[in-house]
């Protein structure tokens, strides 16, 4: 049931606005360089919101019930996936709270037995595109962040891309950015 059926590159673009703002232009920039036969599937996390993870008292989910409604939507997807594009807008130094959320169910799919997450995620590439208010640089958390989870799960770094914007389409200004972008999936798709 929870077999990952790929055939070929499957691109998982997990969109942490409730708007299309300047991150996401970012990554449909990024998006558009990727060759017309690898699947792109893009949920925008406003539109599939999760509840609080339950408390189980130990950390452990193995008692817990089959995921279902939007959980089982994301998790599919992310299984799904052979690569995973978290696209935030920069907050505090780190991912928005929906991004935040859905990477804490990460944890909590772990400890399901059944769906054996951290053995399915190894392999896969994690890949970030972000744009902050403020000097890119101050992103560095965020990129580091998730570098750290990709890395415990045996996941490859892809790359990242880190642009400046405040209002929504003021990243179509920053050149640098949008031409990063275009080339950041470039790397081993052929």
């Amino acid at each position: 049931m929870w077999e990952n059926r790929q055939a070929g590159r499957r691109f998982l673009f997990i969109l942490g606005s409730s708007r299309a703002g300047n991150s996401e232009a970012l990554a449909r920039h990024a998006a558009a360089a990727l060759p017309a036969d690898v699947h792109q599937d893009w949920k925008r996390l406003s539109e599939l919101p999760l509840s609080a993870l339950p408390d189980t008292g130990n950390g452990e989910a193995g008692g817990s019930p089959q995921p279902s409604g939007n959980e089982r939507v994301l998790l599919e997807a992310t299984l799904k996936a052979s690569d995973v594009v978290v696209v935030s807008p920069m907050y505090w130094y780190s991912v928005s709270a929906s991004v935040k959320l859905y990477l804490d169910y990460w944890g909590f799919w772990m400890h399901m037995p059944q769906v054996r997450f951290r053995n399915r995620m190894r392999g896969k590439i994690m890949w970030s595109v972000t744009a902050t208010a403020d000097d890119p640089a101050k992103a560095a958390p965020l990129v580091e962040s998730l570098k750290l989870s990709a890395e415990y799960l045996g996941m490859k770094w892809g790359g990242e891309v880190v642009g400046q914007g405040y209002r929504p389409g003021d990243i179509l200004a920053e050149a640098d950015a949008i031409e990063r972008a275009k080339m950041l999936f470039q790397v081993g798709i052929s």
